[in-house]
């Protein structure tokens, strides 16, 4: 009967990602966006926020432009074209850079930049192939941003444009729980409870909930470590990390939900899918996206302290992402530490030795990483090989790295080894500079991979889960004698903070929820008639 019981979870699972959009029109008849709260007199959204950080904000912004005068459309519509060229490649992007300087670089065009001034102006006007990269993304593109700061972002934040996106910020605002959500199969187990595969009943976004047992959280005292993890997430935001979408509590669990990544870690197609290891293609694409988002992470001070093959998760697309920043510690202000954290295997010698570090113990550990993708196993310990820690401690601090794998090649073994430099003052991407501009990296676009347009060289099978069977997964014991006091409620509240903002709009936007909800049709409810109704959606 089990084997069964799987057939049907992983089908209807399947089933539930194959979903169309188009098909939940009929049951978004009765939703509607809420009145919006009025902000607060003198209280200003700064531009960056409201026009380029915030989806929806940015969305709104870019319609009211095209629907307002002849300029406003004029500068739009070039920083468009403009994002489109920096992203085309060969003659595509000549013909783009040609067509901007016909469209928005001459007198008698009427889409003309007409308010640029100046030496600005001047060099619009003569701009050719040569120079067309410095004078438009250099000067143009900065003196357009500034001009769309001024007038029209004030006139933006008077519109019924502006309107609709504080109608939407309200409606983000929304109480999460179980009923906003369709449950289906456990996908994976954590020390604090299962994950699994949950759908957004009103937009059919599927995602992946990481539960977290609230008795087991306070009886092994990792309330903060939970919170700190859940407080990462919602501050980044790039497309080769998951994503946390909502965070929200009932009765047994709090609950983490996240990008689903449905074509299995890195660590299960090293070692489960055929020959072990990852042809060159794969292993060269992997390692850019990760190296993009490690970078993300340094930017914002932040180390991940877990890379391995086992935290990168492929999504439906074959493209990856890092996951489980349950070690992940901010280090603002050139701060360092010592404490030791992370996979045997994977730790450099600075933190072996407990020395002080900083982020560039994640370059180590991408060095190892990179190095099992080649040759399935680490450079200091064999493919089931079983050695005590103490010796691989010992590996890991005095012996060389050897490169025998006959998939090695030079530029690989290159980038490996000044990652796995010892001494920090010599490891690659520990003095500010990008990795990526190493040969390696030779064939890889970078803006395009950035933009999460190159191609991938493997794809998931759309009728296969990359998943253990589900009667694999052992039940959790029960945890008991454990009492809730003030103090844990509200360490649940913390952590149960409902949607967050980008990646929520991000939905918003890809289900076509945002353009069947913004049609003139759809009256906005009063107070009391969102609050009940809340309760009706979810």
């Amino acid at each position: 009967m089990r084997g069964i019981d799987n057939l049907v979870a992983n089908t209807v699972y399947l089933k539930a990602q194959k979903l169309c959009y188009a098909d939940l029109r009929d049951q978004r008849l009765h939703l509607s966006l809420p009145k919006p709260l009025r902000l607060p007199s003198g209280s200003r959204l700064p531009y960056e926020y409201l026009c380029e950080q915030q989806p929806i904000g940015k969305k709104l912004f870019h319609q009211f432009l095209v629907a307002s005068n002849t300029q406003y459309v004029a500068a739009a519509e070039f920083l468009e074209e403009l994002g489109q060229w920096a992203l085309a490649e060969a003659e595509a992007r000549d013909k783009a850079g040609q067509s901007i300087m016909t469209r928005f670089c001459k007198h008698d065009s009427k889409s003309f930049l007409s308010y640029l001034t100046g030496d600005t102006a001047q060099r619009c006007l003569a701009v050719s192939e040569k120079d067309f990269e410095e004078v438009m993304t250099c000067q143009v593109k900065v003196v357009t941003r500034n001009f769309l700061k001024g007038k029209p972002f004030s006139e933006y934040q008077r519109s019924p444009f502006f309107e609709k996106y504080l109608q939407w910020k309200e409606f983000e605002k929304q109480k999460i729980t179980d009923k906003y959500f369709y449950e289906f199969r456990t996908l994976g187990q954590g020390g604090f409870g299962e994950v699994c595969a949950l759908q957004v009943k009103h937009t059919g976004k599927m995602y992946a909930c990481k539960k977290l047992c609230k008795r087991r959280l306070k009886k092994r005292g990792c309330k903060k470590l939970a919170l700190l993890e859940k407080q990462i997430l919602e501050k980044v935001n790039s497309l080769f990390i998951v994503d946390l979408v909502y965070a929200y509590e009932n009765k047994t669990h709090l609950c983490l939900v996240m990008t689903l990544m449905s074509g299995g870690d890195l660590n299960f197609h090293i070692y489960a899918l055929g020959e072990r290891g990852l042809s060159m293609e794969r292993v060269v694409y992997y390692t850019a996206q990760i190296t993009t988002g490690i970078l993300h992470l340094h930017s914002m001070s932040i180390v991940y302290r877990d890379m391995k093959p086992e935290n990168v998760l492929l999504d439906s697309h074959g493209q990856c992402r890092l996951s489980d920043l349950g070690l992940a510690v901010e280090l603002p202000g050139g701060k360092t530490i010592c404490q030791r954290a992370g996979t045997n295997g994977y730790m450099p010698p600075e933190m072996l030795q407990q020395e002080l570090y900083d982020t560039c113990v994640d370059w180590w550990s991408l060095g190892c990483s990179i190095y099992e993708m080649v040759a399935a196993r680490l450079p200091f310990k064999d493919y089931k090989e079983k050695i005590q820690k103490e010796e691989l401690i010992r590996r890991t601090l005095e012996d060389e790295c050897r490169f025998q794998h006959k998939h090695f090649d030079d530029p690989t073994k290159d980038l490996i080894g000044l990652f796995l430099k010892k001494r920090v003052e010599q490891r690659l991407g520990c003095h500010g500079e990008d990795p990526r501009k190493h040969r390696f990296f030779r064939n890889i676009n970078l803006p395009r991979l950035e933009a999460g347009l190159l191609d991938p060289p493997w794809v998931p099978k759309t009728n296969v889960v990359y998943a253990k069977d589900t009667e694999k997964f052992e039940d959790f014991s029960n945890v008991d004698r454990v009492e809730f006091d003030e103090k844990d409620e509200k360490f649940f509240m913390e952590l149960s903070t409902g949607a967050v903002s980008i990646p929520w709009q991000k939905e918003m936007i890809e289900s076509g929820l945002f353009d069947d909800l913004n049609k003139p049709s759809g009256e906005a409810l009063n107070g009391d008639e969102w609050k009940s109704k809340s309760c009706v959606i979810l």
